[in-house]
């Protein structure tokens, strides 16, 4: 199983995957696997795509780097950097499924975050579920079942993940990429055991940085102006977190772009090729808005952390004990101690579900600093007393 030794905290998911995969006879044609964010749900989705066009046990690696390059003439890869994947891409997705493999025994789809296919893509894919090539294999990655049409789900043999624990994400840090052992528990437990976010603080000081400055913001909460300051920083601290992420992406594209046009990168463009520049550009800033609500999305998270602890400590306190309290963000345990103390159970519920509410807003289009801003002044004015 040493194939799948970065698959962290899968168990019986890898052994249901590893044994289709070897049969050489898979007995779904469509695979739907489920998970929270973070529990590796397209890692997993790419490890099987090798396994199934491989042709031999010994060339699964080989293929994997392939796969994971997205450069194997057998793989599809379905995805977006859009809030919503586009119908003609699923169109054009459906289309590949049709050939028949180049090299390997299947043909494999993977469609990366399948919960934002509106009705009209899921229905193209549909079509394509129902009447299947005998040489293709799909597999559709999603937070949850319910994330997808009835009509899908009963076309795919589901699997479902499970969250991994902070101390397998650590210990994964630590043996593959040689980090630091404290340093990668505490990457994996700020991370709420997403692999990939893990990773990240674990391996890029800026992004630690930036989520340390999230925390501070939000306790330092207390004026209805601080709560207006909090949201702006924030919105500022996302714009940070995206541009780390696409800057050297999109240059990288802008040049790849060029020369594709035998231009110099940093060339004067032509008119009559202005018009493939610009698409490229509309692409990057539609992938920038994705990566900011994405950067907000996280620092909710974040938020919901360190008020999922201020009402833990309040509950523990609240019968007489405060020892030995499991917190998340245990570098602040005196001002989310003091807070505790301060709100009480009831009002750190509430700012739980605050957060709850700000990220179904977010999901709605709501600006980020609107949400941000509704966020913070909704819990001031719950510790406001009545």
């Amino acid at each position: 199983m040493e194939y799948w030794a970065e698959i962290v905290g899968q168990t019986d998911a890898v052994r249901t995957l590893d044994r289709a995969a070897e049969t050489g006879v898979v007995a779904a044609h469509a695979w739907l696997i489920t998970g929270p964010p973070g529990s590796g749900r397209s890692n997993l989705a790419f490890r099987f795509a090798a396994a199934l066009i491989a042709r031999t046990a010994e060339t699964r690696e080989s293929v994997f780097e392939q796969v994971r390059a997205r450069t194997h003439p057998d793989l599809g890869v379905l995805t977006t950097q859009k809030l919503l994947i586009d119908i003609r891409a699923a169109r054009d997705i459906v289309t590949t499924a049709h050939y028949a493999p180049a090299e390997g025994r299947y043909r494999v789809i993977v469609i990366e975050d399948a919960d934002r296919m509106p009705e009209r893509t899921s229905n193209v894919l549909l079509k394509a579920l129902e009447e299947p090539p005998e040489r293709t294999i799909w597999i559709l990655c999603a937070p949850s079942e319910a994330d997808l049409l009835p009509t899908i789900r009963s076309r795919a043999r589901s699997l479902r993940l499970v969250t991994p624990s902070p101390a397998d994400i650590a210990k994964l840090l630590h043996e593959r990429d040689g980090i630091d052992a404290a340093a990668a528990e505490r990457a994996a437990r700020l991370a709420q055991s997403h692999i990939g976010m893990a990773r990240r603080l674990a391996s890029d000081e800026g992004a630690m940085q930036r989520r340390d400055r999230s925390v501070e913001l939000a306790l330092g909460i207390a004026t209805l102006g601080d709560a207006m300051r909090a949201a702006a920083a924030l919105v500022k601290v996302a714009e940070a977190d995206a541009a780390a992420l696409t800057e050297a992406r999109d240059l990288r594209e802008r040049e790849d772009a060029m020369r594709s046009l035998g231009l110099a990168p940093g060339a004067a463009i032509p008119p009559q090729m202005r018009s493939q520049m610009r698409a490229l550009e509309e692409d990057q800033k539609r992938r920038a808005t994705r990566s900011l609500r994405d950067g907000i999305d996280r620092i909710l998270t974040d938020l919901l952390s360190v008020y999922r602890d201020i009402l833990l400590h309040a509950l523990v306190a609240s019968d007489g004990d405060d020892g030995g309290i499991d917190l998340i963000n245990r570098e602040e345990r005196a001002r989310i101690a003091d807070r505790a103390e301060r709100w009480g159970p009831i009002r750190a519920l509430a700012a739980v579900s605050a957060v709850e509410t700000a990220r179904t807003r977010l999901t709605r289009g709501i600006t980020p600093a609107l949400v941000l801003e509704a966020l913070f002044a909704g819990i001031i004015a719950a510790e406001e007393p009545v």
